[in-house]
C-alpha cells in the first residue's frame, strides 16, 4: 500500500505483523470491522518521557479504507486507543499527521487542535 508517497516493502510488512503478534513487543493494534471486514486499523505504543511520571501513548497509524472514511470509524479507533491509553496510566495520547491531510484533520480537529510542535527527522542506516 502506498500512502505519503511511500511505500513499505514486504519485508518491513511482514516484521510489523510479527511484532504486533509478538506479547513482548511494545507494538500494539486495533481493528473495527464491518461485516466480518477489516475496514480500520490503527497502531500504538508506549513510551517513557522525561517530561512526566507517566507513560504517553503514540498512536502511529491511523488508517480506514477510502469507502468507509467519514462514517466513524476513525473516532472508534482513537476512542479506543484513548481507552487503553488511560486504562494503562499514560498521561498523554498523541499523533502526527501531514499538514495536508485535511481529511483526516477533520477528525483530529475535533479532539484537539494540533500541538504547534514541528517535527524533525533524521534517517539513521535506513536510507529514509
Amino acid at each position: 500500500m502506498k500512502f505519503y508517497k511511500t511505500e513499505l516493502s514486504d519485508e518491513q510488512s511482514e516484521l510489523t505483523w510479527q511484532r504486533l503478534l509478538d506479547p513482548n513487543f511494545n507494538l500494539h493494534c486495533l481493528v473495527a470491522e464491518v461485516d466480518g471486514v477489516v475496514q480500520g486499523i490503527t497502531h500504538y505504543s508506549f513510551q517513557n518521557s522525561t517530561w512526566a511520571p507517566k507513560n504517553y501513548c503514540y498512536l502511529e497509524d491511523l488508517y480506514v479504507e477510502p469507502t468507509f472514511r467519514g462514517g466513524g470509524i476513525g473516532r472508534l479507533l482513537i476512542d479506543g486507543v484513548k481507552s487503553i491509553a488511560n486504562a494503562a496510566g499514560s498521561s498523554r495520547l498523541y499523533w502526527n499527521t501531514d499538514a495536508t491531510n485535511e481529511t483526516a484533520r477533520k477528525l483530529y480537529d475535533s479532539y484537539v487542535m494540533e500541538s504547534g510542535k514541528v517535527q524533525y527527522r533524521i534517517a539513521l542506516n535506513t536510507g529514509d
